[in-house]
């Protein structure tokens, strides 16, 4: 079937923000009293705090799932946010998959700040159609909510869309919503994970998908 959009994530997958996060989950989580790993933390990274929270904590109420969120969300944009980049050749694999006549679009669990941010950090807003974040729905990844709405807004078929992401939440979100997933490496999860998840192809980074961007599903 012919490709008319590219659902892009973006932690993890177009800017280099994961690690930051896990540290600002670390902090917020330490300063509320939970004494919990990184290496827990990261696990659940591309999940919202919707579903993170109550993963890694299943006994706190709404209220303090929602609070802890919040936390991570200023203190991860106070300490963190002007620290992240773009990894290497993010802007021009937005820029490729445009010029190749198709739709980009960013489906991420950040909030719409952040999203916003990360388009002016990418030199993307004049290549991307249109962004969908966790605001826009009820739930966050891996259900599907974030992808079904970018498809919603995109106007186009599920099955006429790719997902480009790092994580195996990503992978899961987009086959729930009966999308394809090409898995990044790149935001620290493991082959098997992301390949376990369903993704169809996986590649180092975006840099190593747009080498080889004639030969991947991108193409097609």
């Amino acid at each position: 079937m012919p490709l008319d959009a590219v659902l892009f994530d973006l932690d993890g997958t177009l800017v280099d923000s994961n690690d930051y996060h896990v540290a600002a989950w670390e902090a917020t989580f330490r300063d509320a009293g939970h004494d919990i790993s990184r290496d827990r933390i990261h696990g659940q990274i591309g999940k919202g705090g919707d579903n993170l929270v109550p993963t890694l904590l299943p006994d706190l109420d709404e209220d303090a799932v929602e609070a802890l969120g919040k936390a991570e969300g200023e203190v991860f944009r106070g300490q963190y946010i002007e620290r992240v980049r773009p990894f290497p050749g993010a802007h021009d694999l937005l820029a490729r998959v445009a010029e190749a006549g198709k739709q980009v679009v960013l489906a991420s669990s950040a909030g719409t700040p952040d999203i916003d941010h990360y388009v002016e950090l990418l030199e993307a807003k004049d290549i991307i159609a249109l962004t969908t974040g966790k605001d826009d729905v009820e739930h966050s990844k891996p259900h599907p909510d974030i992808f079904a709405a970018a498809v919603e807004k995109a106007g186009v078929a599920a099955s006429n869309c790719l997902v480009i992401g790092d994580t195996p939440y990503d992978v899961e979100a987009a086959k729930r919503c009966g999308i394809d997933t090409i898995g990044l490496l790149s935001g620290g999860f493991p082959e098997e994970a992301l390949r376990d998840a369903g993704a169809i192809a996986i590649y180092p980074d975006v840099a190593a998908l747009l080498a080889d961007y004639d030969s991947s599903p991108l193409a097609r």
